[in-house]
């Protein structure tokens, strides 16, 4: 009897480890903020937005962040929104000393992992690894996202990944309009 619950386990693994499923609609997600009001991801909706999940203590977080500083600046005229939250236990006392240090141009706010993992459909069976990052449209897709192990990602073509995504969510926003015609 053992041995059988035990193979039904192991036939289990495969169907609680598969990738998320992409492009899909990104569900609501809220990102709380001390002495704010809470941002809801529909605020955005009609940007492309990039929602970078963090931990404020990780070097490779900080270093995401900080080109996605650059980026904020560079694209935000152009419509891109970046916003970044927190999830590590007790991130809403870290955020603020976060913020003073770092100093980015875009939201950054706390929830908890939990949250997070549900709105990547990360796989239950799988350590997450940080930064966590979903590249979403003009019309609220997840187009891409990406996980912190990801070397092909975040290695040593890291920040020119980014822009390349931020490009493609841009090009993606475009494209939609220009076949969308005139409005009558």
């Amino acid at each position: 009897m053992a041995k059988k619950r035990c193979l039904a386990a192991l036939a289990l693994i495969p169907l609680l480890a598969q990738a998320a499923e992409l492009p899909r609609m990104a569900p609501e997600y809220t990102i709380n903020r001390n002495g704010a009001p809470p941002l809801t991801l529909s605020q955005y909706k009609g940007k492309p937005v990039v929602l970078a999940f963090i931990l404020t203590y990780c070097s490779h977080c900080q270093r995401t962040v900080g080109f996605l500083s650059k980026d904020q600046n560079e694209y935000g005229p152009r419509g891109l929104q970046v916003l970044a939250c927190a999830i590590e236990n007790g991130s809403q006392l870290a955020v603020p000393a976060f913020l003073k240090n770092f100093n980015p141009p875009f939201p950054v706010g706390y929830n908890d992992g939990a949250s997070a993992l549900a709105f990547l459909q990360h796989p239950v069976v799988k350590v997450p690894i940080m930064p966590m990052l979903a590249f979403i449209d003009m019309q609220g897709m997840i187009r891409a996202q990406y996980e912190g192990d990801d070397e092909k990602f975040f290695g040593d073509q890291h920040e020119q990944n980014l822009r390349a995504q931020i490009e493609a969510l841009l090009k993606v926003g475009v494209a939609k309009r220009a076949t969308a015609g005139p409005k009558k």
